[in-house]
């Protein structure tokens, strides 16, 4: 048996499969950076719909829960680390606390694309609808202006700002802050409601929980890297607080009532996210926000994305908004699926960032086909490592 590849499948009747699968560098190129870090477990009676089937799920791969004894010796900072990068010691290498979350070429990180989708249901218009009155709500309150430059401007910097067209580094940090602050509610929310049901019911969940968490921890991961640019006063934090609090139970209530809906409200969210991250990076690339131009990529970001020693913040944004896109392309496609029924297929793989950045999700039957085409894809793995 290869030992790049090992793979052990049981059968025991209908009732019953189980198979563990644990990926290697010959197959990583077919299936992405997904699958290549992940040992999978399938489990569930044969089904001739893909999405319907409840075969999939999957366990962490050893070692991303957190730092193990076996790893290093004992930092000697002891349990208290003022250092927001890493909690690991200097010495091994850091970020394998974390789930799973792409790592962009740059390629990818060239192809997003601003998109909407066109409301046409009923509950698309309503999250459609909530999503522009949030908006409209918090340009308010935030002061936020981002007016179109006239084309024969000849405004300096500081007349622009002044006029409300573009936003300087403090101004654009606050914003940040805050939306990361409350972007990573969603993920943890759905995720909790689910682990509950499935606890509940005493049945799978499908593979949903562990993508709904990923998107949660990267929304985090976004404020963790952002906060080391500023640390936000008291007010900010109260202003934080009351808002979380409010969206948290708002979006949870929501959420047992209509998920679907919840999802297409992130979705159409994160389209929000992609255009502000997209205008920051022109203000960057356009020389109207000096203070970023040069900045050296913080520490945890280049932990994180595993960007070049010598990154620089504006690599952090492509990254942070190539996030935002994986964020609006998943939920638009759970948005399609029956949330009760169908398996997520992104359990076992994601597509790159040329579909992500550039679609806006999987229609039911696109996301059947995409499952399919994975199954097919570990049924090739385990034939080859024969």
């Amino acid at each position: 048996m290869s030992s790049i590849l090992r793979t052990a499948l049981v059968s025991a009747g209908p009732a019953c499969r189980i198979g563990i699968l644990h990926s290697g560098l010959n197959l990583a190129p077919k299936l992405g950076t997904t699958f290549a870090t992940r040992a999978l477990i399938h489990t569930g009676q044969p089904n001739n719909n893909s999405l319907t089937g409840k075969r999939i799920n999957e366990e962490s791969p050893t070692g991303t829960e957190g730092f193990h004894l076996k790893d290093s010796a004992a930092s000697k900072q002891g349990l208290t680390t003022p250092d927001a990068v890493s909690t690991l010691p200097p010495t091994i290498v850091r970020g394998d606390w974390v789930l799973f979350h792409p790592v962009y070429s740059q390629e990818e990180i060239k192809a997003v694309e601003v998109l909407q989708k066109e409301a046409k249901t009923i509950s698309d218009k309503i999250a459609y609808h909530l999503v522009r009155l949030t908006r409209w709500g918090f340009d308010l309150v935030s002061g936020y202006k981002h007016k179109p430059i006239p084309a024969d401007s000849k405004m300096s910097l500081e007349e622009l700002r002044k006029g409300g067209y573009i936003l300087d580094e403090k101004a654009w940090l606050s914003r940040i802050l805050f939306l990361e602050t409350v972007a990573g509610v969603p993920g943890m929310v759905a995720a909790m409601l689910r682990h509950l049901t499935s606890l509940r019911l005493m049945r799978r969940d499908s593979g949903w929980i562990h993508t709904l968490l990923e998107e949660a921890e990267n929304e985090r991961m976004h404020l963790m890297t952002f906060m080391t640019l500023r640390r936000p006063s008291l007010f900010f934090r109260g202003l934080v607080l009351g808002a979380q609090g409010v969206f948290f139970n708002l979006f949870f209530l929501s959420y047992i009532i209509s998920p679907r809906t919840c999802h297409r409200f992130v979705a159409y969210l994160e389209e929000e996210a992609v255009l502000t991250y997209t205008r920051c990076i022109k203000d960057i690339e356009s020389g109207r926000l000096p203070e970023w131009s040069n900045m050296p990529a913080p520490e945890i970001a280049k932990d994180y994305w595993r960007l070049d020693p010598s990154a620089n913040l504006l690599d952090v944004i492509y990254a942070v908004r190539s996030d935002e896109s994986t964020h609006r392309f998943v939920n638009h496609s759970f948005a399609n699926l029956n949330t009760e029924t169908d398996v997520n297929p992104f359990a076992i793989r994601e597509p790159d960032m040329l579909v992500k950045g550039r679609k806006l999700g999987f229609s039911r039957e696109e996301a059947e086909q995409y499952v399919q085409e994975s199954h097919q894809m570990l049924e090739h793995g385990k034939a080859d490592s024969k």
